[in-house]
């Protein structure tokens, strides 16, 4: 089973990359967030934070808004509340973890620097 959600996560991420698997993924992370094979770590109506699929650090989490937003220039006055949200998580994350002694980042990319065009955080340490 783990082989096979690996499997899955490679091919998404793949997928992801592209201009048209990034209007699927998010409109999957907008309506079907439930269909998406990640290990949860939390869940609310506006988010999803589930441990990356291809980590790069040894702690490596991402923070995906469930609605569609392409990139931080995308967010709006109204987003406020889901921003708020978004550092709930990464405190209770850094606290359950204990990332605050060892030390972490919250890291957004934007512009070519970001692979897949929807709104995400990296929570890395």
């Amino acid at each position: 089973m783990r082989s096979l959600r690996s499997a899955l996560n490679r091919w998404l991420f793949t997928i992801a990359r592209s201009r048209f698997g990034a209007l699927i993924i998010r409109g999957v992370f907008s309506h079907m967030s439930f269909l998406i094979p990640v290990e949860r770590l939390r869940e609310t109506p506006r988010l999803l934070a589930f441990y990356h699929p291809r980590p790069q650090y040894p702690v490596h989490i991402l923070i995906v808004p469930k609605k569609s937003i392409a990139s931080m220039v995308d967010l709006t006055a109204e987003d406020g509340l889901l921003l708020v949200e978004v550092f709930q998580i990464v405190s209770s994350l850094v606290e359950e973890l204990g990332l605050k002694e060892q030390g972490y980042r919250l890291i957004t990319n934007g512009g070519h620097y970001q692979d897949v065009q929807q709104l995400h955080f990296h929570l890395v340490s």
